[in-house]
């Protein structure tokens, strides 16, 4: 054996399973095929937000509370802010498919949350151009969450307790067999206990096929603007945002730089072919769109895209994450497939797969996170049609 563990993809979520698992253990290798944090990745961008208030299952709030601690628990760790807590606003039309379905799900969680009119958005937050039915959710923890120092801060806390971190080694195969998993890059393999999966977009060609089938690699892109005045967008002035009024939606965050903001379409994830050849420009029509909501939603930005980026993320077919063992006995770990909401809740995930991997702790209540929702109930171990078989070994990717 060359490890206990191995974390393959230190992007959003295996930076944060290769901290967590080097607390619990001092044979822990994360291989990453380029370098931590790169700019090509999903972590690309220099934000995501961080938001206790959404609409869909409950579910997922013990995670976003256990992920606010452990943001806390990196920035001790590291000495540096992660998470600038800024708050957060739901923004949509009163009787419209947004906010009554946050405001169902916030009942259910109990999040703290304090519902704003459209006349005292006006007064606290004039840089929102509101629709005469819209109003307005604010959520007091949330905040902008700074991606890059995210990630490297938690490579680096994990080597600081002893992990391996191995960059510019892609993962070309997976062999799970009786004994532990061999992977291997090149000309050279390494066997270890168990193995996380976490390299995001490009997670698919290391999956077995039932989980292809569900899966796909999207693009997504960011753009950004500059403020007229920049001190109305700074973060003391303007909490993150999410907004969906009628025929149009965006998000956003506040300026990091003092200079630009971050305001891009929601929901444009578009399949793309290969995770690393992901068209970087925004097409006509992206821009256009683009600039025509921010005219609407935030008439304090200058309507031109003063920078715009593309990254690739994992979709599932139902947008959850796959959180869990490939199949029963199975070594291998898949957490992957975030559908491009998965940063803020990157810290929890990260902790529930290093612990699950390791045999440390079993978390409950993830039925819905885990991959064995794709297979059918005929489809079981070593009868699974969608695996390669052979001498006792089963060979996931090509």
């Amino acid at each position: 054996m060359d490890g206990q563990l191995a974390v393959i993809g230190l992007g959003s979520i295996g930076s944060m399973a290769l901290w967590q698992a080097s607390r619990s253990s001092n044979s822990v290798v994360g291989f990453e095929a380029q370098s931590p944090g790169h700019g090509r990745s999903a972590v690309g961008g220099d934000t995501r937000l961080f938001r206790m208030l959404y609409r869909g299952t409950p579910n997922y709030y013990p995670i976003l509370e256990r992920s606010r601690r452990l943001w806390a628990a990196l920035e001790a760790d590291s000495g540096q802010q992660i998470l600038t807590r800024c708050g957060g606003l739901s923004i949509g039309t009163v009787d419209g498919p947004y906010l009554p379905h946050l405001l169902e799900t916030t009942r259910l969680t109990g999040a703290d949350h304090e519902i704003l009119t459209r006349g005292a958005m006006a007064e606290l937050y004039p840089q929102h151009n509101l629709r005469p039915d819209d109003q307005a959710v604010f959520d007091p923890h949330a905040g902008v969450l700074r991606t890059d120092r995210a990630v490297t801060a938690a490579v680096d806390a994990a080597q600081a307790n002893g992990a391996t971190v191995l960059t510019n080694t892609p993962i070309d195969d997976i062999r799970d067999t009786d004994d532990g998993v061999v992977i291997t890059s090149g000309s050279s393999s390494w066997k270890f206990e168990n193995v996380i999966v976490s390299s995001g977009g490009w997670s698919r060609r290391l999956m077995p096929n039932y989980l292809r089938a569900v899966t796909d690699t999207r693009r997504i892109f960011l753009s950004w603007f500059v403020a007229r005045d920049a001190a109305e967008f700074a973060p003391e002035r303007f909490p993150i945002f999410i907004r969906i009024s009628g025929d149009r939606s965006m998000y956003g965050a506040p300026s990091v730089d003092g200079v630009t903001v971050k305001a891009t379409l929601d929901g444009r994830g578009a399949p793309t072919p290969r995770a690393d050849a992901v068209p970087r420009d925004l097409t006509a029509e992206e821009t256009a769109e683009t600039a025509d909501t921010v005219i609407e939603f935030l008439p304090g930005l200058f309507p031109n895209i003063v920078r715009s980026d593309a990254f690739p993320d994992l979709f599932t077919a139902d947008k959850n994450p796959l959180l869990g063992r490939l199949w029963e006995n199975s070594r291998i770990y898949c957490a992957t497939g975030f559908s491009g909401a998965g940063f803020k809740m990157a810290s929890g995930f990260g902790e529930i797969a290093a612990h699950e991997a390791l045999g440390t702790r079993s978390f409950h209540g993830l039925d819905f996170l885990r991959p064995e929702r794709y297979r059918s109930s005929t489809a079981r171990d070593c009868q699974d049609p969608t695996a390669k078989v052979s001498g006792g070994s089963r060979r996931v990717g090509s």
